[in-house]
């Protein structure tokens, strides 16, 4: 077959695997072929996935005080190494992509080893652990915010800030206007992959003690984890609020295009798809996210006036209750913060990540 190809390594959460779904697209339609190296979590993800093949490499985590964890871990990730060795033989990439996490470990030091061009992307405001490690040995660098924590100087120096890929139907949504709310309220309340459970069950009591007017205008498309959704469900309706209750929204564009606010996590796909689509916002960061990341990550949208930033430890009902009824019913600030959004996107970030990854190459 014709044209060069990249593995992709991504995995684990939509956090790695839209980015990567995007840059894969932005490659493919430069005539390049693409190999997904994944595990299982990121083949969820993956079911359109434009890549002509996947790769399952070994690869685990364990945490620091867990010794056996540690060797465990270890076999894994030498197995998968081993894998993508082989792998490497068959296919002769010409360039091994990592979108950081452990499923992308085993791929991008068999290409160090090999001595193969290899690029890193870090999605969040703090670069993760994985990245950390790789970071002063791979050909270059890449990251989506220009505040790269964690990052040693020498790194954050040389890293080329790019933005985060988005999927192509969120980067339409540059295009599209945002219109403040006349009639209906329109709502979206993700979760994200991890932590989703604290909003699962928040929201809709959030929700449930705004003004009758406001509920009775009010259409909410929330994900909720699989146990919850009833709950959810239940509540919206004896609030009287008509609500789409699901534990994925595969549409994701469709609902950011209709929403006139998204209350959600401030995981790294989350933020740049609010700054593309230029849709105020209501962050909530995971708390137990790995060094505080989303905490970093939503600081860019509130500094631009984009998003309202609610800590765990100070969320209540009533809290977000407030909040919601404060800027549903001033359409002006409304508008304010979709302007405020959108001055921080990169909404061709894919095509300044595929320019990157094509110099290497060369």
């Amino acid at each position: 077959m014709s044209g060069k190809l990249a593995i992709v390594a991504a995995g684990g959460t939509g956090g790695h695997m839209f980015p990567a779904q995007a840059l894969s697209e932005a490659l493919i339609g430069r005539g390049w072929r693409v190999v997904l190296a994944t595990d299982e979590r990121g083949a969820f993800y993956a079911d359109k996935f434009p890549a002509q093949e996947r790769l399952a490499l070994s690869a685990a985590t364990a945490k620091a005080n867990d010794p056996v964890g540690m060797v465990k871990a270890g076999v894994a990730v030498f197995q998968g190494v081993m894998q993508a060795k082989q792998a490497f033989a068959r296919l002769n990439p010409s360039v091994v992509v990592g979108f950081g996490g452990y499923p992308a470990l085993p791929a991008l030091l068999a290409a160090l080893l090999e001595k193969r061009p290899t690029v890193i992307h870090e999605q969040n405001a703090v670069l993760g652990r994985v990245n950390r490690f790789l970071a002063p040995y791979v050909t270059e660098v890449a990251c989506a915010f220009p505040t790269l924590q964690m990052a040693k100087p020498a790194v954050k120096a040389r890293a080329h800030v790019v933005g985060s890929p988005v999927r192509p139907e969120i980067r339409d949504l540059a295009q599209v206007a945002y219109l403040p709310p006349e009639v209906q309220l329109r709502i979206l309340v993700t979760g994200g992959s991890q932590g989703a459970r604290l909003l699962s069950e928040l929201v809709p009591e959030a929700i449930a003690k705004l003004p009758e007017e406001m509920r009775g205008r009010m259409k909410v498309f929330q994900q909720a984890r699989a146990e919850s959704m009833e709950h959810a469900r239940k509540i919206y309706r004896n609030a009287m609020v008509d609500c789409e209750v699901a534990p994925f929204f595969r549409d994701m564009a469709g609902r950011l295009r209709q929403s006139h606010i998204v209350v959600g996590r401030a995981g790294s796909s989350t933020c740049c798809e609010l700054a593309v689509a230029g849709r105020p916002s209501i962050l909530v960061p995971l708390k137990i996210a790995a060094d505080d990341h989303q905490r970093f990550n939503a600081k860019l949208l509130e500094e631009a006036g984009g998003a309202a930033v609610c800590l765990e430890d100070e969320l209540t009902v009533d809290a977000l209750a407030g909040a919601l009824n404060a800027l549903l019913k001033s359409p002006e600030r409304l508008a304010r913060m979709a302007k405020g959004a959108r001055s921080v996107a990169v909404p061709d970030a894919a095509e300044h990540l595929a320019d990157l990854v094509e110099r290497t190459a060369r």
